[in-house]
């Protein structure tokens, strides 16, 4: 069972990211607000859940939340500052969205651009040990791979509705024929050596 609580405040939100090791789309943030008795004994890092089980977390989680909302920072903006800045912007993002301001913040990961002087604490494999950032995690998750099933839907030929963005065979071998497209992060190796020339 993960654990409701780190700092004592009752608006403690756990903050988690998702896409950082993506090619294309944005990186996603999430920060969750959940009562401070809170349990639930399915909750755990998003990647080691079903997505049945995920969609599912998902609205009990925006049904039980005290506050909730999704923060993005976009391929232009990877680019123009880097990855890790991106991931903190969008984490920003998301926490400028709450309707709740939390006392505290509990982040998952080792680094953490300081929010509006709010207290904090980096936690790392934080989703596999705390509630909120669990919670986090799961809609950070599901918002981005809704995200990228829709744009493949679009842009067929790079297996996004399947692999969200990651580098993948599938994915690479769709940027050789295909090309980048908008939504490909250029600051990114996007082929390896021996495909560039392809």
């Amino acid at each position: 069972m993960l654990l409701p609580n780190h700092s004592g405040f009752t608006l403690e939100a756990g903050v988690d990211e998702v896409g950082r090791g993506c090619l294309a789309g944005p990186v996603v943030a999430a920060a969750v607000i959940l009562p401070p008795d809170y349990q639930h004994p399915l909750f755990n890092d998003s990647k080691k859940l079903t997505k049945k089980l995920r969609e599912q977390l998902r609205e009990e989680i925006k049904r039980d939340a005290v506050a909730w909302a999704i923060g993005e920072a976009s391929p232009e903006e990877i680019d123009k500052i880097n990855i890790l800045k991106a991931s903190f912007l969008a984490m920003h993002r998301a926490l400028d969205k709450l309707q709740q301001r939390p006392e505290y913040l509990l982040v998952d990961g080792n680094r953490f651009n300081p929010y509006q002087k709010l207290p904090y604490n980096c936690i790392v494999k934080g989703d596999g040990k705390y509630l909120s950032i669990a919670a986090a995690s799961i809609l950070a998750k599901t918002y981005r791979d809704d995200l990228m099933c829709s744009l493949a839907a679009k842009y067929p030929h790079y297996g996004w509705d399947k692999n969200a963005g990651y580098p993948t065979k599938v994915h690479r071998a769709g940027i050789a024929i295909h090309g980048a497209t908008a939504h490909h992060r250029r600051s990114f190796a996007l082929l390896p050596k021996q495909l560039e020339l392809l």
